[in-house]
């Protein structure tokens, strides 16, 4: 097949920092290999989330499989053979190793647990967080809201046209989407690139591209997390066609003008005009984890109604 000619790899650790898009950035020489090379990579991952891009936009697909089988992987360096028969690697007298040379036993597994994690090591950590010092006993009991925090800011929700009554008359559709619209799709939790509307938002306010960080990390902002409604890459948004076919990517079609644009110019082009939207899905729309971004995303934009197919509940109350 042609396109296994432009089949790449990316390995990136293990557990919750990876499944939600926290391993950090790529280096800079990888990722440009990729951009170049337009290459295929994956990723081989221990967590819950395996959604195309959600561990890096550049990661276009990805695979569960336990720890060890993750470091097996790393010594691979591809997922291109079979694991169980091919080796994974030669060692310097040019012998083979394979999986079952390096696969841990329970016993040792337990070896290493009891040796190296110790109940003090979480009380070291947790037991401080719950100590209260004179400072924080002294204190106002209203959080004093920072004008310039790109992490937390008041929000928006009981206030202007979000506390209006929905009138569900009049809307243009934000999107039209096929099935499986994931709340990475809705809202993606992966790192912040700087091309991208929340990346340009956050340069505007004087942070450093290395300190970015994901937009998981920046919920409690809405003007960032608006910014990343729809803004996954893998997006196909049926509105945007060219030569029959959708076009892959986070884009919309402004309407009356038929104007193609980034999703998020489109989101402040209708909020200017304060005009109402919907959203037209298939099936499973609002599967995944973060459900509240996934719906307050939405809401901020101007959706009011949305038609799927086997709506997720926690996304149909908006």
């Amino acid at each position: 097949m042609p396109e296994l000619e432009k089949l790449g790899f990316g390995i990136v650790a293990y557990a919750c920092t990876t499944c939600n898009g926290m391993s950090g950035a790529l280096d800079p020489n990888i990722q440009q290999e990729i951009i170049d090379n337009d290459l295929y990579t994956t990723a081989v991952l221990s967590g819950n989330r395996n959604f195309d891009g959600r561990i890096h936009p550049y990661a276009k697909q990805a695979f569960l499989a336990s720890p060890p089988l993750v470091v097996a992987y790393a010594i691979a360096g591809t997922i291109r053979f079979d694991i169980e028969r091919d080796a994974l690697g030669f060692d310097a007298s040019g012998k083979p190793i394979y999986l079952n040379d390096i696969w841990p036993s329970d016993e040792e597994i337990d070896a290493v647990v009891n040796t190296h994690v110790k109940p003090e090591q979480f009380n070291q950590v947790y037991l401080q967080m719950f100590k209260v010092n004179d400072e924080q006993t002294n204190s106002n009991p209203l959080y004093d809201w920072r004008e310039k925090s790109t992490y937390i800011r008041r929000p928006p929700y009981w206030e202007g046209a979000l506390a209006k009554p929905r009138t569900l008359s009049g809307m243009r559709p934000l999107a039209i989407l096929g099935d499986n619209i994931t709340t990475d799709h809705l809202s993606p939790s992966n790192a912040i690139l700087a091309s991208s509307a929340a990346g340009e938002y956050l340069t505007s306010m004087g942070v450093p591209e290395e300190d970015y960080n994901s937009y998981a990390t920046h919920r409690g902002d809405h003007l960032t997390a608006q910014r990343a409604t729809f803004a996954n890459p893998k997006l196909f948004n049926e509105m945007v066609r060219e030569n029959g076919e959708t076009v892959q990517g986070s884009l919309a079609r402004v309407e009356p003008e038929g104007k193609v644009t980034r999703m998020w110019e489109a989101i402040e082009t209708y909020m200017t005009r304060k005009q109402p939207l919907i959203i037209v899905a298939g099936a499973d729309y609002g599967q995944g984890s973060s459900r509240d971004w996934a719906a307050k995303g939405v809401r901020l934009a101007g959706v009011e109604a949305i038609v799927a197919e086997g709506l997720n509940v926690s996304i149909a109350l908006i």
